[in-house]
């Protein structure tokens, strides 16, 4: 059996009625540590078990080194995870809670990266939370489960952090034959490195990350999401932050479940950015979850940029 579940593909009566085309969302929000990363980080910690990896060592800005506890728990295998000082401590209540060993390290994901990197040692592994062929096939099954339930959607929208989301989902298209399905590919103000990566011509690495996304906190997108932006129909947003707060306070309104910021990116789309869907009938939205956030924790930021305003 996999790390993850097959989640609930729903029709959104709220968004669709808001929108006036039909909205649906693959409740990936539902999986057991909270976001869409085990499926990929389950799929790559079971194939490493398989090869000989006794520790697995992850770097993350949360959710991934969840992920990875979660999946280091229920294989058996001691987990060691360095989340940067911007992860939030619900972020780092939870990694412990699934009996992780938790390091604190550095500014952005980099940093900490660099030290997980530094612990691995002869008998571990670096699991990534978005870099390695093995997660996108992982990934790529909640596509084969929206395929199998006989829905084609006309666009697919996601958040995009270093592109491991983006990656699984066009692989997903493309093995189901769903070459010409766009991907509206969504990202905050501060943390937009695949736009500006579009834009230039070729991976750029921004100089800071200043979004509240700090799951969307990677500096540089992975070279197999920018070069997606060359085969695959992708279209590039940025969204504020404050969208992104709004769709979250609005899609627990909506739907009673709270998503964080890096999620609410995506979600801003059907509700601040409702004229990037004009061109479709049948929108699907990766609801990829976050288990970093809390309610208070978004009236915490939404109170910081109403403060900024």
């Amino acid at each position: 059996m996999p790390l993850h579940i097959t989640t609930p593909l729903i029709e959104s009566r709220a968004l669709s009625l808001a929108n006036r085309r039909s909205v649906w969302l693959k409740m990936e929000a539902l999986q057991p540590p909270g976001s869409f990363k085990i499926r990929g980080i389950g799929a790559a910690c079971e194939a490493y078990r398989a090869q000989g990896a006794k520790r697995f060592v992850s770097s993350s800005g949360g959710n991934a080194g969840i992920a990875v506890a979660y999946a280091g728990r229920h294989l058996g295998i001691p987990v060691t995870v360095v989340v940067p000082e911007t992860a939030t401590e619900q972020a780092k209540a939870l990694i412990r809670q699934e009996g992780a060993e938790l390091i604190v390290h550095g500014a952005s994901w980099q940093e900490a990266n660099t030290l997980a990197t530094s612990l691995v040692g002869d008998d571990g592994v670096l699991i990534h939370p978005f870099d390695d062929p093995l997660l996108w096939p992982g990934h790529a099954s909640m596509i084969d489960e929206v395929a199998q339930s006989g829905l084609k959607p006309d666009a697919v929208v996601l958040s995009v952090g270093g592109g491991g989301l983006l990656c699984g989902v066009v692989e997903g298209l493309w093995r189901n034959g769903w070459n010409n399905v766009p991907v509206i590919a969504v990202e905050t103000e501060g943390a937009a490195s695949l736009n500006q990566s579009i834009q230039a011509g070729q991976r750029i690495v921004l100089d800071r990350i200043s979004s509240i996304a700090t799951s969307l906190g990677a500096k540089q997108v992975c070279e197999q999401a920018f070069s997606w932006t060359t085969r695959h129909p992708i279209r590039s947003i940025v969204v504020s932050d404050r969208s992104a707060i709004n769709a979250c306070e609005h899609f627990l309104h909506d739907h009673r479940i709270v998503v964080e910021p890096a999620c609410g990116a995506a979600l801003a789309l059907a509700y601040d950015y409702q004229t990037e869907l004009a061109n479709f009938q049948t929108v699907l939205f990766i609801v990829c979850g976050g288990v970093t956030a809390t309610v208070s924790q978004l009236r915490s930021w939404a109170d910081q940029l109403a403060n900024q305003a």
